[in-house]
């Protein structure tokens, strides 16, 4: 009998062992400090559509519309806010995400504002797309600091270039599209693409204003 009584005793603390260990091993919390950043980001926009609905109060950043985590560390990896009429300014405060590899920003309304410069300093990113967002002006050289972007959407927006040195530190870019950035003043447009050799999955750079220089290349896709 007392055998018996040692046995449960036994599976019963195994059980309580069983049931820690797995509560340790649930999804990651959002890290406090990205948490702020994205309520910081959100108090500089204007929401039309309601997308940041649930971006309120003391919850799970991760779970978040457009918010995506890394699922062993918690970090916020992705935001996903594209087609969403969005509209204002785009806050520093992102420079404390500092493990974002995705940012979709296409689609939205941002009045005629310039590219950030502090975008440059995203590091991490790996995919940015800007498209249609309503932007103008010079594109900030500080892009070039993204050696790790494999994919840059600028298309749709009111740019200009005056040379396209900097995109010469994108050595790791597959997919770029230029589609209708004033690229009349970047003599050095077909130098500065030739040294991407990784750039073969998809260029656009028609309606580039390049009109006048002979076998300019429009658009190229390769599968």
């Amino acid at each position: 009998m007392g055998g018996v009584v040692l046995l449960v005793r036994f599976l019963s603390i195994a059980t309580i062992i069983i049931c820690l260990c797995n509560a340790n091993l649930g999804v990651p919390y959002c890290k406090e400090i990205e948490r702020r950043a994205l309520l910081k980001f959100k108090q500089d926009l204007n929401d039309s559509s309601n997308l940041l609905s649930s971006w309120v109060g003391e919850g799970d950043c991760c779970h978040w519309a457009g918010v995506v985590c890394h699922n062993l560390t918690g970090h916020v990896s992705e935001l996903h806010l594209g087609t969403h009429y969005l509209s204002g300014k785009i806050n520093h405060s992102l420079l404390n995400l500092k493990n974002l590899n995705y940012l979709d920003l296409s689609k939205n309304s941002f009045d005629g504002s310039q590219i950030p410069d502090f975008f440059g300093s995203l590091t991490s990113l790996r995919y940015l797309d800007l498209s249609q967002a309503d932007f103008q002006g010079v594109i900030p050289h500080q892009l070039g600091n993204l050696s790790s972007l494999h994919h840059l959407d600028l298309h749709g927006n009111y740019f200009e270039v005056n040379n396209l040195q900097w995109i010469s530190g994108l050595s790791l870019l597959q997919y770029l599209d230029m589609h209708g950035v004033n690229l009349s003043k970047a003599s050095d447009w077909l130098q500065e693409t030739n040294m991407l050799p990784s750039l073969v999955k998809y260029l656009d750079m028609s309606d580039c204003g390049l009109y006048h220089i002979p076998g300019a290349r429009w658009y190229c896709q390769h599968d």
